[in-house]
């Protein structure tokens, strides 16, 4: 239980005169800074592996053919091939997601998904009236965008265009 009382100090009141006491007289000692060595080697270049160049190779090739497949979808199939797109795409963030986390995604890679998914959100896609293609279109790139560049913040959105006035 606490009691909000210190039993440990005892207080004899009055205040301690402390007129010949001489403050800070004596500087501490300051360590003696470690030599440093000299010259340190290089830190050993990275090589990566065949199959994580053939990996990231593919990703590239399936981020720069994204825009035009989704279109292609589109075309074919209106807003369900969007929504059957996304669904896709999903799929491709999950696994750029896990080369990230186990450290093997090269900058090239990464450049080709952000400019993805700026090409993806200017596509003309005027028939898309459906706010949850839309919502759902944005979020996959919004969440593609926040693995690769989590500080930034990007504008470039559709409105989904919600009808605010009932008919």
């Amino acid at each position: 239980m606490y009691s909000g009382k210190r039993t440990d100090v005892v207080d004899f009141g009055g205040e301690m005169d402390y007129s010949n006491v001489k403050w800070f007289q004596d500087a501490p000692s300051r360590p003696t800074p470690a030599p440093q060595p000299q010259e340190q080697p290089p830190a050993p270049q990275y090589h990566p592996s065949p199959h994580v160049i053939d990996q990231n190779e593919g990703f590239e090739y399936a981020l720069s053919a994204a825009p035009n497949v989704l279109y292609q979808r589109y075309k074919q199939y209106g807003q369900l091939g969007v929504l059957g797109w996304c669904s896709e795409f999903s799929e491709l963030i999950d696994n750029l997601k896990e080369l990230g986390f186990s450290g093997n995604m090269f900058v090239t890679t990464r450049t080709q998904a952000l400019k993805t998914c700026e090409e993806i959100l200017q596509l003309k896609m005027e028939d898309v009236k459906m706010q949850l293609v839309t919502m759902y279109l944005s979020s996959q790139v919004a969440r593609l965008r926040r693995f690769l560049d989590a500080d930034r913040v990007w504008n470039d959105y559709p409105d989904p265009s919600f009808p605010l006035e009932p008919k």
